[in-house]
């Protein structure tokens, strides 16, 4: 089947391309999140699934265009529902959203070209500003989570996990992790990485360092600032 912009082997290969460098992407950008399982785990399903489906291409009966585009709009449905949910509500990834709507307004634009010629006027208008929407939505999900997604509360808790598996160190150790764990536009949560890292630096007895932390701490608050549960979570799992 042909439209009036492409025929039914370029559209294919095309919604094919679109999941193939989504979940590149998210299995390559998930190091950069304090959680790297959440966007990988994703990343390496929506890969799994996308080699399934071309596979499926070499069959004697493939699937129809019509039918890719429908499983790529539910696909990326699902990853948007997750991705908001981790940038909004967990607040512990926020690359997932953007990126599975990547995948969503190509299985939306997609079945919206297929219909486009039996559309009367008054459904392509409805269908042109349905298409303004998964902009506009997509153009959101993209500034709330690559440009300004910023996880103080998430990276201070991936520090923690770190802190208490001994892993002090690396891309993904408890001072990296702690040393992203502060926000300018949510101060309160400030002091949590500041104590952390002034407590692991002197444990590892590098004290011009750790005065530094120490200073930072006692202007956002000192120990006030932070539940004393924090502070012996800190100190339990330096001394275990």
């Amino acid at each position: 089947m042909a439209t009036m912009f492409l025929d039914e082997t370029s559209g294919k290969w095309i919604a094919l391309a679109v999941l193939t460098v989504v979940s590149v992407a998210l299995i390559a950008g998930s190091r950069h999140q304090p959680f790297p399982e959440i966007s990988g785990r994703f990343g390496w399903v929506l890969a799994t699934i996308t080699g399934l489906l071309a596979w499926s291409e070499a069959a004697p009966r493939p699937m129809s265009l019509t039918m890719l585009l429908m499983m790529v709009l539910g696909l990326g449905s699902y990853g948007v529902l997750v991705g908001v949910h981790h940038m909004v509500r967990t607040r512990r990834d926020v690359f997932i959203a953007p990126m599975s709507g990547f995948v969503f307004c190509t299985g939306a634009g997609g079945l919206m070209v297929l219909t486009w010629p039996e559309l009367n006027t008054l459904e392509q208008w409805a269908g042109f500003l349905l298409l303004v929407l998964l902009g506009g939505g997509q153009t959101w999900m993209v500034f709330r989570g690559l440009l300004i997604g910023r996880l103080p509360l998430a990276w201070s808790q991936a520090g923690m996990v770190a802190l208490q598996r001994r892993q002090l160190h690396g891309p993904h150790g408890a001072i990296s992790c702690f040393e992203r764990g502060w926000d300018a536009d949510e101060e309160h949560l400030n002091p949590m990485a500041y104590v952390a890292l002034h407590r692991i630096h002197v444990f590892l007895d590098q004290p011009n360092v750790a005065r530094r932390w120490l200073e930072a701490f006692e202007d956002a608050g000192g120990e006030d600032a932070v539940a004393p549960e924090w502070i012996g979570a800190i100190h339990e799992a330096l001394t275990d």
